[in-house]
C-alpha cells in the first residue's frame, strides 16, 4: 500500500528522471537558439494573503502587548529537546521554560488572584455593608465640597465606563470578525481544492507539451542534416578558402596584375614581341634606304658645290666661304643607328604563341570550381550517414513517445483526483459542526460581553438618573425618586461586577494563556520560519531519520529535503519536480539521459569520411602553361643592345636642323644657279625627313617601349612563376594530405551543433520541470491558508477578544469603587448631619 502523499508524486514520474549529460560533457559551440515556446500553465485562484482591515490596528496592539509580556527569543533548543524527550526533559529544563514563560506566568498569576480574590472580596463587601459599614450606613455627612466630589466621582465613573465600553466593543468586534472569517473558511478551502484540481488537470498536458516539443529539436536536426552540404561543406570550404585562396591569388596575380589582367599580360607580352619584330624589320629596311638616300643627297650637294661661284674668292669671298662650310658639314648626313646587327625575337614570339594556345583562365576557373564544389562533394560522401542519423532521430522520438505511455500517469491522476474529492467531501461534512461550534462560541463570547454590558448599563443608567434627578436644594434625606433610583442602579452594577468579574477574568486568563502562547510559539515563528527549523531538526521526529519528509516518503532520510525548502520552493510557484527533489528519487536516466539519446548519433556523425583529394587547384595543363610562360626566352634578349641603338637616334644630325641651317646659308648667297640648286637640296632633305626619318623614329619609339616592357616582365617572371607553383603545390598538399585535421575539426563542430539541439531540448525540459511543470503553489497556499485560518482568523481574533474583555474586567475594580462612592450622593439617606463642619 502506497504511503500517503506518494500518489501525488507519482503523477510526475514521467518527468522525474534526471536528464543527465554525458559522463564527460562536450564543450559545445552555441548552436542556433531553439524556441520551444511556453509551457501551458493554469491559473491558481487562491490568494493566500490576508488583510484584516481596520481591526488590524487592534491586532497590532495585541502583538505589541504580547511582545512586552514575552520579549524573549523563540526557544528553539528548548522545544527541540522537549520534543525529542517527549516532554520528559521538563523536569530538568523547567527553569528555562519558566524563564521563557515568566511574562505569561506573571499575568496568569494576576488573573488567578483576581479570579480568586474577587468573589471573596465581594462576599466580605456585602457582609460589611450589611453591618452598615463600607458605605452601607444610610447616613451622609454634609460637606462643603460635596458637589465637587460628586462631580468628580461622576466624571471618573463615566470615563471608566467609557473605557470599559471601548474594551467591550473591541471584544465584540473581535468576536464578530472571527465569526465572519469562519464563513470565509469554506471559500478558502474550495479555492484551494480547485487549485489542486487545476494542478492535477494541467500536469499531464504540460508533460505532453514537453514531449511534443521534441519535434522542434528534431526538425532542426533534420534541417541541418538535409543541408549538410552548405553547413558542413560550406565550413570546410571556408576554412580551405582561408588557407588555399592565397595560393590561388598568387596564381592569378603576376607582377601585381590581377587575374582579369593576367591573360592580358600574356597577350601584351606577345604583342610586345610582335611589335619588336615589326619595328625591327621597319628600322632595318628603313636604315638601308635612308643610307642610300643620304648618300645620294651628299653626292648631289658636292656636285652642286663644284660650281665656279664657290671657287671665285676674288669676286665673291662670302659665297666661297659658305660653300666650304657646307662641304664640311656634309659628313653629318649619315645614319647613326645600325639596326641590322640586332637579332629578331621570333623564337620568343613562337613560344608565346604556344603558351597562349592554352586557355589559362579556363584552367584556373576549373580550380575554382573544384574548390567551390566542396559542399556538393560533402553531400555525396555523407548521404548514407545522413540517412542513418535521420532514422536515429526518428527512433529517438518514438522512444520518447513510447516512454510517456509506459507509466500509468492518467490512472495516478485519477486516483489523486479521487483523493482530493474524498478529502473535500470530508471537509464539507465538518462545516455544519464548525458552524455549530462557532455559533456556540459566538453565544458564549456575547454572553461574556453582555455581563460587562449589564454592568455598564447600570452605570450609565445610574449616572443618567442621578444626574437628571439631582436637586441641589434637596437634602440627603429628601432626594427625589429618580436620583435615588440612579444610586440604586449604581449599586446594582457593583453587585453584578462582583458576580461577573471573577468569571470574566478566569475566562480571559485561560484564553490569554492559550492565545498568547499560540501567537508566540506558533504564529510568530511561522512568519520568521523558526517553526520550520524546529520541524526540520535532524532526528527529532524519528531517531532514525535525519530528514523526516524523505525518510517517511522515500525511506531516504539523507536526502536534503526539508519542510522549509519545500515550502519556500512552492511559495515561488516552482515545479514540484525541484521542490520534492524527484530527480534523486525517481531516477529514470536510463531512458532519458543524453548518452542514450545521442551516443549513436555521435558515433554515426563521427564516422563521416570526407575525401577532398578530388579537388585539383591547378591541373597539369595550367602548370605547364605557367612553366612555358616563364621559359619563353624573354631573359635571353639583349635588351642593352636594343636600347643602345634606340637611344642613338636615326641620323648623326637632326635632318630638319641641317636643312634649316643649309637654307640659312643659301639665303646669304646672291641669287644664282648655285643658290637655286642648294634650295632644291634643302627640299630634298625635308622630304627625306618626312618620308623616312619620321616613320623610323616612330618605330624606334615603339621598339623602345616594347623592349622596356619585356625587360620589366622578364626581370622577375621566373621567380614569380616558381613561387606561384610552389604555393599551389603546398595548397594542393594541404588539401590532399593535411585537410584531415580540418575536416575532423569542422565535423566535430557540426556534430556538436547537432548534439547541441538535443542538449537544448534536454536543458529546456529540465528547466521547465524545475520551474514550470506542475507548479506546487497550491501546496504552499494550503499551508498559508491553514496559517491564515489558525493565526489571522482564530488566534488574532481571540487575542483581541481577551485583550478587550480583560481591560474591561480590570477596570471593573475602579468602577466598583467609584460607583459605591457616587451612590452616596444619589441615594436617599435615612439620616443627615446638617451641622457638620469640616475644614
Amino acid at each position: 500500500m502506497w504511503k500517503p502523499g506518494t500518489l501525488l508524486l507519482l503523477l510526475l514520474w514521467l518527468a522525474s528522471g534526471e536528464l543527465q549529460q554525458e559522463t564527460e560533457p562536450r564543450r559545445l559551440p552555441p548552436p542556433g537558439k531553439l524556441n520551444f515556446g511556453y509551457v501551458p500553465a493554469g491559473v491558481y485562484e487562491t490568494l493566500a494573503h490576508y488583510e484584516p482591515g481596520p481591526i488590524g490596528i487592534l491586532f497590532h496592539m495585541v502583538h505589541a502587548f504580547l511582545y512586552a509580556v514575552q520579549p524573549n527569543a523563540f526557544p528553539h533548543d528548548l522545544i527541540v529537546k522537549l520534543a525529542k524527550d517527549k516532554f520528559g526533559a521538563i523536569q530538568t529544563e523547567y527553569q528555562k521554560a519558566i524563564y521563557y514563560e515568566i511574562g505569561f506566568l506573571v499575568c496568569a498569576a494576576v488573573g488567578l488572584l483576581f479570579t480568586i480574590l474577587m468573589p471573596i472580596a465581594g462576599l466580605f463587601f456585602c457582609m460589611c455593608r450589611c453591618c452598615d459599614n463600607c458605605g452601607g450606613e444610610m447616613h451622609q455627612r454634609q460637606r462643603k465640597n460635596a458637589d465637587c466630589r460628586r462631580g468628580l466621582l461622576g466624571t471618573l465613573l463615566f470615563s471608566t465606563s467609557l473605557v470599559i465600553t471601548i474594551g467591550v466593543l473591541c471584544a465584540y468586534a473581535a468576536n464578530q470578525n472571527l465569526s465572519s472569517q469562519v464563513k470565509n473558511v469554506r471559500r478558502l478551502v474550495n479555492s484551494n481544492m480547485r487549485d489542486l484540481h487545476t494542478f492535477a488537470n494541467d500536469t499531464p498536458m504540460q508533460i505532453e507539451y514537453l514531449i511534443s516539443q521534441y519535434a522542434t529539436a528534431k526538425n532542426k536536426v533534420i534541417y541541418d542534416l538535409d543541408n549538410i552540404g552548405p553547413l558542413l561543406g560550406g565550413r570546410i570550404h571556408d576554412q580551405l578558402d582561408k588557407e588555399v585562396r592565397p595560393a590561388l591569388d598568387q596564381v592569378l596575380n603576376m607582377a601585381g596584375v590581377k587575374i582579369e589582367r593576367a591573360i592580358k599580360a600574356m597577350r601584351e607580352t606577345k604583342e610586345a614581341l610582335e611589335s619588336v619584330n615589326a619595328s625591327l624589320e621597319v628600322l632595318q629596311d628603313g636604315t638601308g634606304k635612308l643610307s642610300l638616300n643620304l648618300g645620294q643627297v651628299r653626292t648631289s650637294i658636292n656636285h652642286t658645290l663644284n660650281d665656279t661661284d664657290c671657287h671665285d674668292e676674288d669676286s665673291d669671298a662670302t659665297t666661297a666661304q659658305l660653300c666650304r662650310n657646307i662641304r664640311q658639314s656634309l659628313s653629318q648626313l649619315q645614319i647613326s643607328s645600325n639596326f641590322t646587327r640586332l637579332p629578331d625575337v621570333n623564337a620568343q614570339l613562337e613560344k608565346m604563341n604556344d603558351v597562349l594556345k592554352t586557355d589559362l583562365s579556363a584552367v584556373v576557373q576549373r580550380g575554382f570550381s573544384s574548390l567551390n564544389d566542396t559542399p556538393h562533394m560533402v553531400i555525396e560522401q555523407t548521404r548514407s550517414v545522413v540517412e542513418s542519423v535521420t532514422n536515429l532521430v526518428d527512433s529517438i522520438g518514438n522512444n520518447i513517445s513510447s516512454f510517456s505511455k509506459a507509466f500509468p500517469v492518467q490512472s495516478c491522476l485519477s486516483n489523486f483526483t479521487i483523493f482530493i474529492n474524498h478529502v473535500h467531501a470530508k471537509i464539507e461534512d465538518y462545516y455544519p459542526e464548525i458552524d455549530k461550534m462557532d455559533f456556540y462560541r459566538w453565544i458564549g463570547c456575547i454572553a461574556l460581553c453582555c455581563m460587562v454590558v449589564l454592568v455598564l448599563a447600570f452605570n450609565y443608567l445610574g449616572l443618567l438618573c442621578g444626574t437628571l434627578g439631582y436637586d441641589k436644594h434637596a437634602s440627603p434625606t429628601t432626594r427625589g425618586c429618580i436620583s435615588n433610583t440612579g444610586g440604586t442602579m449604581l449599586m446594582a452594577g457593583v453587585g453584578f461586577s462582583f458576580l461577573f468579574s471573577w468569571v470574566l477574568m478566569g475566562v480571559v486568563t485561560i484564553i490569554f494563556l492559550a492565545g498568547g502562547n499560540m501567537e508566540k510559539l506558533v504564529c510568530e515563528p511561522f512568519h520568521t520560519k523558526e517553526l520550520f527549523k524546529v520541524v526540520d531538526t535532524p532526528y527529532m521526529i524519528n531517531p532514525e531519520w535525519k530528514n523526516f519528509i524523505p525518510g517517511y516518503m522515500y525511506n531516504d532520510s539523507e536526502l536534503k529535503l526539508t519542510t522549509e525548502s519545500l515550502y519556500s520552493t512552492c511559495k515561488k510557484n516552482q515545479g514540484i519536480y525541484s521542490a520534492m527533489h524527484l530527480d534523486k528519487v525517481f531516477n529514470i536516466s536510463s531512458y532519458l539521459n543524453t548518452t542514450v539519446f545521442t551516443k549513436d548519433v555521435v558515433s554515426q556523425l563521427d564516422s563521416l569520411k570526407i575525401d577532398l583529394r578530388g579537388i585539383i587547384l591547378l591541373e597539369a595543363e595550367g602548370r605547364q602553361n605557367l612553366l612555358d610562360f616563364s621559359e619563353a626566352g624573354l631573359s635571353e634578349i639583349n635588351y642593352a643592345d636594343y636600347l643602345e641603338e634606340v637611344n642613338k637616334g636615326v641620323t648623326v644630325v637632326d635632318l630638319l636642323s641641317f636643312a634649316r641651317e643649309l637654307e640659312a646659308q643659301t639665303d646669304l648667297m646672291p641669287k644664282s644657279n648655285l643658290q637655286s640648286a642648294l634650295k632644291g637640296h634643302v627640299s630634298t632633305l625635308r622630304q627625306i625627313h618626312r618620308q623616312q626619318i619620321v616613320p623610323m623614329e616612330q618605330s624606334m619609339s615603339a621598339l623602345n617601349q616594347s623592349m622596356r616592357f619585356l625587360e620589366r616582365t622578364a626581370s622577375d617572371l621566373p621567380n614569380k612563376i616558381l613561387a606561384v607553383l610552389d604555393a599551389i603545390k603546398a595548397a594542393q598538399f594541404l588539401i590532399s594530405q593535411n585537410a584531415t585535421h580540418l575536416i575532423n575539426r569542422e565535423s566535430r563542430k557540426y556534430t556538436n551543433t547537432i548534439i547541441g539541439y538535443f542538449h537544448q531540448y534536454i536543458e529546456w525540459v529540465k528547466t521547465s520541470l524545475a520551474m514550470e511543470v506542475a507548479p506546487c503553489k497550491p501546496f504552499s497556499n494550503m499551508v498559508d491558508t491553514a496559517e491564515i485560518m489558525a493565526c489571522s482568523f482564530v488566534v488574532d481574533s481571540m487575542n483581541t477578544f481577551w485583550m478587550g474583555l480583560g481591560c474591561s474586567t480590570l477596570l471593573l475594580l475602579p468602577s466598583i469603587i467609584l460607583a459605591v462612592k457616587l451612590a452616596k450622593y444619589y441615594r436617599r439617606m435615612d439620616t443627615e448631619d446638617v451641622y457638620d463642619d469640616l475644614f
